[in-house]
């Protein structure tokens, strides 16, 4: 009979292997990671990795077949924490032009060795490695100390995530005073578990990725040299007097030169003062100003108040509009027109 530990670990194996296929379509897709294409594959690469032992957990745990001695698991171990370090670094060092390099193959080093190892021993050594990595991102993260109020629910819920790491850690240490099926039920709940958390974040902020790259920028910061509540100000009127949003060729470059400032300066001050990137204060203005044509001008087409807006395309709108409002602009004419009719 299955126990009840190991049915909640088989069916967050199931969530884990949904989330993962979700978060590849849509999340490590092209949008979020324009910028940060090393990141982007090193991302694919960790899914594969977690789904690989959530399969193999889901054989020792339902099946009784076990994969955990095998040399292909192991592998699949030591692959989470440098595939995890090699996503985060671009990150949260701001170097958006990464490539491979020669010293990130030392980091493949553990991976090329670990089907040679033990059974007994691939485990705690891959839960040691995953250890140091995580002192990494502590230290990385405490250097966007400053920023914390602008992410404090995905620091939160991320933080989830670096403690139930830790508590993986410990138990991987621990693995001989437990039982094996007891292990890996816990081991799989707590990787199911780190993908709800990551679920929770990316709903909260789908560009979390970028804004956080976009924020490891700024530990530096150049707004001393300006005068932030000015430029704020003129942005402002840019957007609600002039309409600038409405231009589909918008870019930071162009709005820069219209504050006068450089880029750097602008972005920093959008995503310091304002707390989100150009993108997406683009996007909002844009949604902002299409929600009132849908109210006011019902005899206008979706498409066209889109257009009207600054989209480029109808695709580009119904995407910014869902990711916002949480639904298509169609649903949401039809939502106002119900309530403000009864």
């Amino acid at each position: 009979m299955i126990s009840f530990v190991t049915a909640i670990a088989i069916l967050l194996i199931g969530f884990s292997i949904c989330s993962s296929l979700l978060l590849a379509i849509t999340h490590f897709n092209k949008t979020h990671y324009q910028e940060l294409v090393f990141s982007r594959y090193m991302g694919f690469f960790m899914l594969a990795g977690l789904c690989g032992l959530q399969i193999a957990h889901f054989f020792w745990l339902y099946a009784d077949q076990d994969w955990i001695p095998t040399g292909a698991y192991s592998i699949l171990l030591f692959v989470i924490a440098p595939a995890f370090f090699l996503f985060s670094q671009p990150i949260l060092i701001s170097n958006k032009q990464k490539k491979p390099t020669l010293i990130d193959l030392v980091h493949l080093i553990p991976i090329a060795v670990s089907p040679f190892l033990a059974s007994w021993l691939a485990l705690p050594l891959a839960f040691l490695l995953g250890a140091i990595y995580l002192v990494w991102l502590a230290f990385s993260l405490f250097r966007l100390r400053s920023e914390q109020e602008n992410f404090k629910q995905e620091i939160f819920l991320l933080g989830g995530v670096f403690v139930i790491a830790v508590v993986v850690a410990i138990l991987g240490f621990l693995r001989t005073s437990l039982q094996d099926k007891l292990f890996f039920s816990f081991y799989s709940i707590a990787i199911g578990l780190a993908f709800l958390l990551v679920q929770i974040a990316l709903g909260l902020r789908p560009d979390l990725s970028h804004e956080v790259s976009e924020t490891a920028r700024y530990t530096s910061t150049t707004l001393n040299k300006i005068d932030c509540a000015s430029a704020l100000s003129t942005l402002e009127k840019l957007m609600q007097i002039d309409k600038i949003y409405t231009d589909a060729e918008l870019g930071l470059a162009e709005l820069a030169r219209r504050l006068e400032l450089n880029t750097h300066q602008t972005s920093e001050l959008m995503n310091v003062k304002l707390g989100k990137s150009f993108s997406r204060y683009l996007r909002e203005q844009r949604i902002n100003a299409a929600k009132v044509m849908l109210k006011n001008e019902v005899s206008a087409s979706v498409l066209s108040i889109g257009l009207n807006v600054g989209f480029s395309s109808q695709s580009g709108f119904y995407e910014a509009f869902r990711e916002i409002e949480g639904m298509p602009p169609g649903q949401y004419r039809k939502l106002i027109s119900s309530s403000s009719t009864s």
